[in-house]
């Protein structure tokens, strides 16, 4: 009995924690960017952010974009280009290109940007991706 209790005490700490991905697919399931939300334990009140950004065959990159407040999880999803996005998550930015898969600079702030969607936590705490009023984009 003891040595059950031992077994099953790490994953009652794991039970509560966010590992959640969300997608916008461009223009077919080959060329996404999906946001990736962890939550180290379930305690904490920040979650690491990562971006994958792909379009096979040619490239797939994961770029880590720090923690955020757990909190009220939005992360927006802008259009700065044919294959450019810039995302936000409160005051924080980043630009990523899905042609070469690559991290760009912090955009300027004078960028031009049109909404494509917002990625964030629904009803049933299941992380997705909701497009943009107006907007073609799909989610998966």
């Amino acid at each position: 009995m003891r040595s059950t209790l031992l077994l099953l005490t790490p994953l009652l700490l794991l039970a509560g924690c966010v590992n959640e991905s969300a997608s916008y697919t461009i223009d077919s399931n080959d060329h996404a960017l999906t946001v990736v939300v962890t939550q180290d334990y379930f305690w904490s009140k920040q979650v690491a952010l990562r971006v994958v950004a792909s379009r096979l065959p040619d490239c797939q990159r994961q770029f880590d974009l720090g923690k955020t407040p757990l909190a009220d999880l939005n992360v927006e999803l802008f259009s700065t280009g044919e294959e450019s996005f810039l995302l936000r998550a409160g005051d924080e930015m980043w630009q990523v290109d899905t042609r070469d898969c690559k991290q760009l600079p912090q955009p300027s702030d004078n960028v031009q940007a049109q909404p494509v969607g917002v990625f964030h936590m629904d009803t049933k705490k299941k992380f997705v991706f909701e497009p943009a009023e107006g907007s073609v984009a799909t989610a998966r």
